[in-house]
């Protein structure tokens, strides 16, 4: 058997790179109220660094990766990182998540470096709610750009993530996946989840069923198999849609058994699970001139202490970074 497996023999193919912990929105689920003490430009990896840990992890197995943050948009010169990494012959693969604010600006030059697709965080259509949801000083007009941006630049296929929340947005399920059927729209809905430093109120959790239900009064969805992606939605189609409806359900039916992924933060360390504590520091060891076996060594050790599940119906809650600062 080859390729990197962790010990429940789960196959690992898919990093996630966080490369900045900054946003230029603080989305009610994921930035804490008050902030968060942001990194010093010290602290976060270079790019050489990133690099070197996607080599050494390609060599292990390690075929796909997905860039996040904070917002990957606000650092400087990302699609340099985008054409380094696309030079490693392992990875087929380079995708980004983003809230889409900055990216009707930066899509073409992403697509020159080898960006192949985007995800786009987009949780109304309504700009005064999306001002309350985002507390930025972006409009929901800057992501529908955004997402334009990406469709003409050959990002495709552009998906858009909902996290559904009761009492705050669920009123828009039926606006967004109405999308999807006299438009190229691939909206993914998903589970709002507790996650650190957050406030969570289980008041407004809205499981998968629920939203499935609701989305009856458009018709009859019919399943249907993705057109690329690594993750762990379950896709859907209404008869004659344009677009596609998935569903990503982390608390009520969780996909752990298929978990196939690893996260890097922008700090160096590469955490196994994202609903965990447990991480693993590259940063330190590479900048002490650890060897290319020693660090693919550390990315075992990382690997081999994935949890099989996470443990949220228990009460086990994450307590260390927020999700702004693992890359969702």
């Amino acid at each position: 058997m080859t390729g990197l497996y962790d010990s429940f023999q789960r196959p690992i193919n898919y990093l996630r790179i966080s490369v900045t912990d900054r946003c230029n929105l603080r989305c009610v689920y994921c930035m804490p109220d008050d902030g968060i003490c942001q990194m010093s430009h010290g602290d976060i990896l270079t790019y050489e660094e990133i690099y070197t840990i996607v080599q050494v992890a390609a060599e292990l197995g390690i075929t796909k990766v997905r860039l996040t943050g904070g917002e990957p948009l606000a650092r400087l010169g990302l699609a340099e990182l985008v054409q380094m990494l696309g030079q490693l012959d392992a990875i087929d693969d380079i995708s980004l998540t983003t809230n889409g604010t900055l990216l009707s600006r930066y899509a073409p030059v992403l697509k020159r470096a080898g960006l192949k697709r985007v995800n786009i965080s987009l949780d109304t259509l309504r700009p005064d709610r999306f001002k309350r949801i985002t507390r930025g000083s972006y409009d929901v007009a800057d992501v529908l750009g955004g997402i334009d941006g990406a469709r003409s630049a050959g990002l495709s296929p552009v998906k858009i993530n909902v996290v559904v929340m009761a009492g705050i947005n669920d009123d828009e399920v039926l606006d967004f996946a109405g999308k999807t059927i006299g438009e190229e729209w691939h909206v993914r809905f998903i589970e709002f989840m507790p996650t650190a430093g957050v406030g969570y109120s289980p008041s407004r959790f809205v499981p998968v069923s629920e939203i499935q239900k609701r989305l009856e009064q458009l018709g009859e969805l019919e399943p249907c198999l993705p057109h690329v992606g690594n993750g762990p939605a379950r896709y859907f189609r209404f008869p004659g849609g344009r677009g596609t409806v998935g569903f990503i359900n982390p608390v009520s039916e969780h996909f752990c058994f298929h978990c196939n992924r690893l996260r890097l933060t922008a700090d160096g360390k590469l955490c196994p699970c994202l609903l965990s504590d447990d991480e693993v520091d590259l940063k330190q060891p590479l900048r002490s001139g650890v060897s290319s076996s020693e660090l693919k060594q550390l990315i075992v050790t990382a690997v081999s202490s994935k949890p099989l599940r996470h443990h949220l119906p228990e009460g086990g809650l994450p307590e260390g970074r927020p999700m702004t600062q693992v890359g969702g």
